[in-house]
């Protein structure tokens, strides 16, 4: 009897002393199969218990790393990653854990977030395709491209962890049909041009609004709200900081090369609230991460047919919308725009063309990030104008090699004085100029370009990247003639 109850005694003892070690905790987004940005200094963290030692041994390193939980059980270490190809592994052990992290390599890491244009998939959506999925689908069995797909959860609070998700898969037709084409695309084609491995993490929710992925300390900055009092499980993406609680910010520290971010059609009856958060939200996440200004590149709105078809000078058209996503260029450091003036569907919000998107996306970050300066990224850009011949000639940046129409230049109006626009005739001059015309109006002042909801763009320069809308006046009151 005495005998059985020191087995019992020493059984609790064993228990109890196990249990003073709580097992360490990942964050989902550190798993096998993973890609940490190569040539790099990572952050690795995660959960135990408070004062718990945590050995780090990496493949790649000579040293095992030793940390100590902090007050909150919380631990991190910066660890320097290379270049080589190889596959990784890492060992993660405590007193009672032992984490093996296996088939790791190093690479290109993009986070791709946004509203639905972003999220669809090469699936596409019913009734509305992805143009070039199948094929795509053939040639996507590739080991190289790995894939994190976070879930749609909205929080009141920051979540130190992703709630819901689908860790980290090698490309396949089975993975990549119901992931984002433009994040597909876009890493399909970089791992492929680079020659070395790419991860794409994407954080999409369609119809979500701008205020929904800006933190509560940048948005209290600009709106009222009380974010305890709401109930988020009502239009969770378009409720302040929602989604920057439940999908981004658990992604931080994990490193990231840069961002590609698609959204805007929610917001786009604000344009001018949209340039003071869109850039406001790229500075935040930046500070966040620590990382300096990694890349921000970005896809403009494309033409759709919004309500009101013949809207002009009010904000129900999207051309001022267009515009001030392209003034965002000037107020967001190392950041890109991608113009989709001939990509737009007249009756599909989601364009099927989601391949020549991520084409655009991929041009801005072969020139821009990976400094290779003959792949032409950025699109034309209303320079200046100046009268001639009755008429105004008009000038682009980013138009060095020239501009060019497929067809006739269309789209184009002009004013005088009297800020009633006209149809006008346009041309392309030695090759590098707009001349703009109407018999109409005989002493020009102002131009307009593509400046309505629904429309084809016409003017590209020479390596057919397009111009967005413009207006070469800042009026407050205009009207088109007839209207």
């Amino acid at each position: 009897m005495r005998k059985s109850i020191l087995v019992f005694i020493a059984m609790l003892n064993l228990l109890c002393s196990q249990s003073i070690f709580a097992e360490v905790k990942l964050p989902a987004i550190v798993s096998s199969n993973m890609v940490l940005q190569r040539n790099s200094t990572i952050d690795l963290w995660g959960w135990a218990d408070v004062g718990e030692k945590v050995s780090i041994s990496a493949s790649w390193l000579e040293d095992t790393l030793e940390i100590v939980t902090d007050y909150k059980g919380e631990w991190r270490v910066m660890v320097e990653t290379t270049g080589s190809k190889k596959k990784q592994s890492l060992v993660i052990e405590s007193k009672v854990s032992h984490i093996v992290l296996d088939n790791i390599l190093f690479g290109e890491v993009w986070l791709c977030s946004g509203q639905s244009n972003m999220a669809q998939p090469l699936n596409g959506y019913p009734g509305q395709p992805t143009f070039g999925a199948s094929l795509a689908l053939v040639n996507s069995l590739n080991p190289n491209l790995r894939l994190f797909q976070l879930d749609r959860v909205g929080s009141k609070k920051p979540l130190k962890d992703i709630e819901k998700y689908s860790t980290w898969l090698q490309a396949s037709p089975e993975n990549v049909l119901d992931f984002s084409a433009i994040a597909y695309f876009f890493g399909r084609q970089l791992q492929d041009f680079l020659d070395v491995p790419v991860g794409i993490i994407h954080a999409s929710w369609g119809g979500s609004k701008v205020e929904a992925w800006v933190s509560k300390e940048v948005i209290s900055n600009y709106r009222n709200f009380n974010l305890e009092k709401t109930d988020i499980t009502d239009n969770t993406h378009k409720i302040p900081t929602a989604l920057f609680n439940g999908m981004i910010n658990p992604l931080i520290p994990y490193t990231i090369k840069g961002v590609l971010w698609y959204q805007g059609e929610s917001d786009r009856t604000e344009p001018e609230n949209y340039k003071m958060l869109f850039p406001a939200m790229v500075k935040d996440w930046r500070e966040r991460w620590g990382l300096g200004d990694f890349p921000f590149y970005y896809v403009q709105i494309s033409p759709y047919k919004y309500g009101d078809r013949s809207a002009f000078q009010t904000v129900d058209n999207s051309a001022f919308f267009r515009e001030a996503q392209l003034q965002c260029l000037d107020s967001i450091n190392n950041s890109g725009v991608v113009i989709t003036m001939d990509l737009g569907e007249e009756n599909f919000i989601h364009p099927p063309k989601k391949k020549e998107v991520a084409d655009r996306l991929l041009f801005i970050a072969l020139n821009q990030t990976y400094g290779y300066k003959t792949i032409d990224g950025a699109a034309p850009i209303f320079k200046s104008q100046r009268i001639r011949d009755g008429g105004l000639v008009l000038e682009f940046k980013n138009a060095e090699t020239g501009l060019y129409s497929y067809e006739k230049l269309d789209g184009f109006e002009i004013a005088g004085d009297d800020k009633i626009f006209y149809p006008a005739n346009a041309t392309i001059v030695k090759g590098k100029e707009v001349f703009v015309k109407s018999d109409k109006v005989t002493n020009p002042i102002a131009v307009r370009y593509a400046w309505r909801n629904w429309v084809v763009g016409t003017l590209y320069d020479n390596n057919l990247l397009p111009a967005s809308s413009f207006r070469t006046d800042n009026w407050k009151e205009a009207r088109r003639v007839g209207e």
